[in-house]
C-alpha cells in the first residue's frame, strides 16, 4: 500500500463534489479553502457518557471544511459516534453529521431520564458528576457485583438498541459510507479482537463493541459472542495503518493516562483499574509504532517498506481525571454538555496550532506519552 496522504475512489468523488458546492455558494476562496484540505483518520475511544467529550471534537472537526475523514477506528461509546458520525455524512455531509450527533446524544439524555442513575440534589448544587452519593447507583454498583446480566436482566434489554435504530441506517453504512468504518469488539470465547468493517455493520456489531459484560449478556453475531472492544483495543491503530491511505491518526483520549493520585479507597482503585486497563492495548500498540517510526527515521528499513505513521492526540487529562467510572453512567444533559463544550474547545485548541503540521509530523511525542 503506498505510504501516501492521497484521496481515492468515493472519497475523491466527494471532495469534488464538497468542493464544487463550497465554490458555488463562496466563490474562488472556498476552492483555495478546498485545496489545504488534509485527510485524516480518527482513533476514537470508549468511555460511555464521556463520549459526550468525543461528540465535541467531531462537532469542531466537522465545523473545520479543511478537515476530511478517510478512516475511523473506535471503540464502545466511540463505535456509537463514529457510525452516528458516519451516517450523517452519507445523510446530509458535514451539518448532516453534526445534527446526527447531536440528535444521537439528545436521545442518550432522554432515555436517561426514566433512569434511577441520576445526580442527587446536593451533587447537582456542587456539581458533582459522579452519582457517588446517588442510592441507586449505590444499589445497582453492588447488585451488578452479585448478580450477572443473565440473572439481572434475563430479557436482555437495551435502551441503546433503539436509540441507535433510530440513529443510524446500517444498509447505507454498508452501501454508501464515505468513509472507512472500523468498529472493534472483543471475542469472548477467543479473548481476540474482531473488527467490524462497513460490510459488515449492524446495529449489534455496534452494541457488540458497548457491551459492558458486567452490565449486558454478550451479543451473539454469527454464532459468536463478543463484549466490550475496549479490552482487546480502545481503539485499534492497524486497521488504519493497513486499511487507509492517510498517514495521520488523531486519537481522541477519553480516559486519562495519567494520575497524579495514588488511589486509595476502594472506588478510586477500581476506577484506575478500568483506565489502566482500557489504555493497555492502545498503549502496546502505540510502542509498536514508535519502534517502526525509529527504525523508518534512522535509515535501518525503507520507507516505502512499511508506513510511517504520523500521530496526534486530542484530550483533556485534566478534566478527565476528575471524573469517576460512575460518571461514565450518568447521561444527565447538563453533564453532557459541558462535556461536548470541552470536546469543542480541545478540538479548537488543537487545530489551531496544529493543522499545518498535519500530513508533515506528528504533534505528539510517543515516547514520553506512551513508553
Amino acid at each position: 500500500m503506498a505510504a501516501g496522504t492521497g484521496r481515492t475512489g468515493a472519497l475523491a468523488d466527494i471532495g469534488a463534489d464538497y468542493a464544487a458546492e463550497a465554490l458555488d455558494r463562496n466563490g474562488p476562496w472556498a476552492a483555495f479553502s478546498w485545496a489545504m484540505t488534509k485527510t485524516i483518520n480518527l482513533a476514537l475511544q470508549g468511555g460511555g457518557a464521556h463520549g459526550a467529550f468525543t461528540w465535541g471534537v467531531l462537532d469542531r472537526l466537522l465545523e473545520d471544511p479543511r478537515i476530511a475523514f478517510e478512516g475511523i477506528s473506535a471503540t464502545s461509546a466511540g463505535a456509537m459516534n463514529a457510525a452516528v458520525l458516519a451516517h450523517g455524512l452519507a445523510a446530509g455531509g458535514r451539518e448532516g453529521a453534526r445534527a446526527a450527533l447531536a440528535g444521537f446524544w439528545r436521545g442518550i439524555s432522554e432515555a436517561a431520564v426514566f433512569s434511577p442513575l441520576q445526580p442527587t440534589p446536593i451533587e447537582r448544587i456542587f456539581g458533582s458528576r459522579a452519582l457517588d452519593y446517588s442510592p441507586a447507583f449505590v444499589l445497582f454498583d453492588w447488585v451488578t457485583r452479585l448478580l450477572s446480566p443473565y440473572r439481572l436482566n434475563p430479557a436482555n434489554y437495551n435502551p441503546l438498541r433503539q436509540i441507535l435504530a433510530r440513529s443510524i441506517d446500517c444498509e447505507r453504512l454498508r452501501q454508501a459510507c464515505p468513509v472507512k468504518l472500523f468498529i472493534s469488539a472483543t471475542n469472548v470465547r477467543a479473548g481476540k479482537i474482531k473488527v467490524f468493517e462497513n460490510r459488515d455493520m449492524s446495529i449489534d456489531a455496534v452494541l457488540a463493541s458497548a457491551c459492558v459484560p458486567f452490565l449486558f449478556q454478550a451479543v451473539e453475531i454469527d454464532g459468536e459472542a463478543y463484549w466490550d472492544g475496549g479490552y482487546m483495543g480502545n481503539p485499534a491503530i492497524f486497521p488504519l495503518i493497513y486499511g487507509c491511505e492517510s498517514r495521520d491518526v488523531v486519537i481522541v483520549h477519553v480516559n486519562p493516562l495519567n494520575r497524579a493520585e495514588v488511589p486509595t479507597t476502594a472506588a478510586e482503585i477500581l476506577n484506575r483499574v478500568n483506565e489502566i486497563s482500557f489504555n493497555s492495548s492502545l498503549m502496546r500498540e502505540m510502542r509498536a509504532i514508535s519502534f517502526v517510526t525509529n527504525l523508518v527515521d534512522g535509515g535501518m528499513i525503507q520507507y516505502r517498506t512499511l508506513k510511517r505513521m504520523l500521530i496526534h492526540s486530542i484530550a483533556d487529562e485534566a478534566t478527565m481525571s476528575e471524573l469517576s467510572v460512575a460518571s461514565k453512567l450518568n447521561a444527565d444533559w447538563g453533564f453532557l454538555g459541558e462535556l461536548h463544550r470541552c470536546g469543542r474547545d480541545c478540538a479548537s485548541t488543537w487545530l489551531a496550532a496544529n493543522f499545518d503540521r498535519l500530513g508533515e509530523q506528528s504533534t505528539i511525542d510517543m515516547r514520553a506519552i506512551y513508553l
